[in-house]
């Protein structure tokens, strides 16, 4: 569902196709999701939410500044979208333009999957020596920022608009370590 959601939309992916992904019989999906197309939506989110995460985690081994750690995640962004033909996006980011205001479900686990990269994020900023509130909203800029390259460079078949995010959030990222000095 996953990388159905990435390349469809929540929307235009059906259980059918779900199913034939899958290569699963359509019993199993009721079976594990018997609250049908949101429970599943809601699992993809989570599923995406902690690849992300980890993808964070992976770039922030070792001693990498908080502007190092994103150029990290942005060069593994910019690849996925290259290696798809710019096919492959952030299923979250779809999920809460498609479903946000019609289900809460789908809502929630959206803004749950956010928070879960904005926590880290922020504490990597925090750990660099900066304020917790200074932190914290740095973080949620970073990730604005980036899930809106993401957007753009798909629209744009560009990685470009990744790139310049990376710029921008190193400047940001540095003026507010100089700031905080």
């Amino acid at each position: 569902m996953l990388e159905l959601i990435q390349r469809h939309g929540y929307s235009g992916t059906g259980l059918n196709t779900v199913v034939e992904h899958a290569g699963a019989p359509k019993g199993s999906l009721y079976f594990h999701f018997p609250q049908g197309k949101e429970a599943l939506g809601a699992k993809a989110v989570e599923l995406a939410a902690t690849r992300f995460g980890s993808l964070v985690a992976d770039s922030a081994r070792g001693s990498a500044t908080p502007g190092e750690v994103v150029r990290r995640v942005i060069d593994e962004l910019a690849g996925m979208l290259d290696g798809s033909d710019f096919q492959l996006g952030c299923p979250v980011s779809v999920v809460t333009l498609e479903m946000g205001a019609q289900s809460e479900r789908l809502r929630d686990a959206c803004a749950q999957a956010f928070e879960s990269w904005i926590e880290p994020v922020s504490d990597l900023i925090s750990a660099s020596g900066r304020p917790r509130p200074v932190a914290r909203a740095l973080a949620t800029a970073v990730v604005s920022m980036v899930e809106g390259a993401v957007i753009v460079s798909r629209a744009q078949r560009s990685t470009e608009p990744l790139y310049c995010a990376a710029q921008a959030i190193a400047v940001l990222l540095d003026q507010s370590a100089e700031a905080s000095a």
